[in-house]
């Protein structure tokens, strides 16, 4: 049987699935399953030993260059028409996601109606199943899968499935980040595109002093221009217990994460690869909800916002800073607490 999914993104959504496609593997051993996927993010599904191919689909480049789309479409559909795919699950649960699924011209199964993010989306299935709306992201995946190939979730644990690639991960050598390993260090995964999803910088900075009486040095990774002078910024305040990394994309940080000895992250999409890794690690949680979209895996902990506001699912707060003018669910999150958490978890 051929299968093709299609979850397009984003970071975090796309790690989301990995289980569900491990559950698959082994309820149904053989199957041949395809990806289809925004280019981004397309090497995270290529890790899993299950994905035959990853389809890039570049819907994002289409804001530039709408006149595009016609051409781009038609290519997909004829790419997709010669998979003599059986099936095609659309776990995105979107209209554009549901629209290219149909492409592939075989039975396209996703969420029905109240259970998809856009209600519409169910339209274009074959057949939409109910998944309870509450529940993780990770467990609507796997449920959905679940319902469509008709097997029990009953005894199978959350598995990634990343075992073989973290192995690869952890033999390879780079020279070009030796430099930044040779002492034992945790990762802050500061970057997160919500304004009310920064942990403050004075905690970082803490953070930082903390690591430094473990022993440890406190590695940031950035990914744009602001993200880098932050980084530079909490370094300066602590240059012996701080390393700002270069640009790294997915593969390197991956590379580096299974060297650390845990990570800090607020709510952000690296947070979820360094878990799927099985890297220990403390993740803060303000204004988004943990229930919903927390980390999971082996060693993780999660630190939720103590305000009577949180989880409030907003990227602009419109309630009372602190003092210091800081978000008051991030400033409950403590640097100490975290710290503790992280001595727990890396324990465990």
């Amino acid at each position: 049987m051929n299968v093709l999914l299609v979850k397009l993104s984003s970071l975090g959504d796309v790690l989301h699935l990995l289980p569900a496609l491990t559950d698959l593997h082994r309820r149904m051993p053989g199957q041949q399953v395809d990806w289809l996927v925004e280019p981004a993010f397309a090497e995270i599904p290529a890790w899993h030993p299950v994905v035959r191919h990853v389809i890039p689909v570049g819907l994002r480049r289409l804001k530039k260059t709408w006149w595009g789309a016609p051409s781009m479409l038609l290519q997909l559909r004829r790419t997709l028409g010669a998979q003599d795919y059986t099936y095609v699950v659309d776990a995105q649960g979107l209209v554009k996601s549901a629209v290219l699924a149909r492409l592939a011209g075989v039975p396209v199964f996703g969420l029905d109606a109240s259970s998809a993010r856009e209600s519409l989306a169910s339209r274009f299935y074959q057949r939409g199943f109910a998944v309870e709306r509450h529940e993780h992201a990770i467990t609507r995946n796997r449920q959905l899968l679940a319902q469509v190939f008709d097997y029990s979730l009953d005894d199978l644990p959350l598995d990634y499935g990343l075992g073989a690639f973290r192995r690869q991960l952890r033999a390879g050598q780079r020279e070009d980040l030796a430099g930044f390993v040779g002492e034992p260090f945790i990762v802050g995964l500061h970057g997160t595109t919500w304004d009310t999803k920064h942990w403050p910088e004075p905690y970082w900075q803490q953070l930082a002093r903390l690591c430094a009486q473990e022993g440890l040095r406190l590695l940031l990774p950035w990914g744009n221009a602001a993200e880098q002078a932050r980084a530079q910024r909490i370094q300066q305040v602590n240059p012996g217990s701080v390393m700002v990394l270069p640009s790294l994309d997915l593969h390197r940080l991956a590379w580096l994460l299974v060297r650390a000895e845990g990570f800090v992250g607020v709510d952000t999409g690296l947070a979820h690869l360094a878990a799927a890794l099985d890297v220990p690690g403390v993740s803060l949680y303000g204004p988004t909800d943990p229930v919903r979209t927390g980390v999971m895996g082996l060693s993780q902990h999660v630190l939720a916002g103590a305000t009577p506001c949180a989880p409030c699912l907003k990227r602009h707060c419109n309630q009372p800073r602190t003092a210091e003018g800081l978000v008051a669910c991030q400033a409950s999150l403590m640097p100490e607490a975290a710290m503790a958490a992280l001595k727990q978890v890396r324990v465990n």
